[in-house]
């Protein structure tokens, strides 16, 4: 198995796990407490610390993970960041340890594309296969899930959820959960319809997508209460997994919906 590559300037704990075929670059720091996993590259200029990053993932110059929270109740506590495999995380990156409230860890799952600029605050929870633009900013304890799609120069409020295969138009600020499968934007955002070709590039059948934008005009275009329109669709929709995650996402808001 061929061993990690540290370049002579780079500056690695002894406390630090650089697993086989990493590759640590010109000028990177890293900190106590950080596992470094195989095929993983950190390209130059790279500080780390608090921190478990997976396989085959490259981290682009002036990137910091792990570095202790914005957050004024932080005393010190012992947190971290766990991130997964095969992410791309471009400059100037900054993600933060988590803070107390939480569990313990920021998460970062598999697959993402995280663009340049780009801050994940204490506690978020980043699921796979998301691409976030540059300039997006995610406030503590953001939830974002698989296949979301979030435009560049967008801000998240805390503790607000952004669904499965939404997508967030860019310059928008997000101040109340997105549904899964939708379009939002605007400051203050808005809905703006089904994602449609979203969901045909991720091959939905068509009669998911059909029961979908049906549940999207109970839930969002008609003048029902919001449990009155869960109602409604549980009674002229069939079940499938993906009404059934709208609905309970819907009911498990913390925030509000957007509408």
């Amino acid at each position: 198995m061929p061993k990690p590559k540290i370049h002579k300037t780079a500056i690695v704990s002894k406390d630090a796990k650089i697993e086989s075929g990493a590759e640590i670059g010109p000028y990177c720091i890293i900190g106590d407490n950080v596992r470094i996993g195989k095929d993983t590259r950190l390209i130059s200029h790279v500080i780390i610390e608090h921190t478990e990053i997976g396989d085959n993932c490259t981290i682009y110059p002036f990137t910091s993970i792990g570095l202790p929270p914005q957050d004024i109740k932080y005393k010190g506590e012992k947190t971290g960041v766990k991130i997964g495999n095969n992410n791309i995380i471009r400059e100037y990156t900054t993600i933060h340890r988590a803070s107390v409230g939480g569990d313990g860890l920021t998460r970062i799952g598999d697959n993402n594309f995280i663009m340049a600029y780009v801050h994940i605050a204490h506690d978020c929870q980043i699921g796979s296969n998301i691409i976030m633009a540059n300039a997006t900013t995610l406030a503590g304890h953001v939830v974002v899930e698989d296949y979301a799609f979030i435009g560049g120069l967008v801000a998240v409020h805390q503790f607000a959820r952004i669904g499965s295969y939404s997508m967030i138009g860019g310059f928008s600020a997000i101040a109340q959960d997105v549904p899964p499968y939708t379009t939002a934007a605007g400051d203050r955002a808005k809905l703006y319809g089904l994602n449609t070709v979203g969901l045909r590039r991720h091959n939905f059948d068509e009669s998911t997508i059909k029961d979908l934008k049906r549940a999207y005009r109970i839930l969002f275009r008609s003048k029902l209460t919001m449990d009155e329109a869960i109602e409604k669709v549980k009674k002229e929709i069939k079940s499938s997994a993906e009404i059934d995650k709208l609905i309970e996402f819907i009911k498990n808001n913390r925030r509000g919906i957007c509408r």
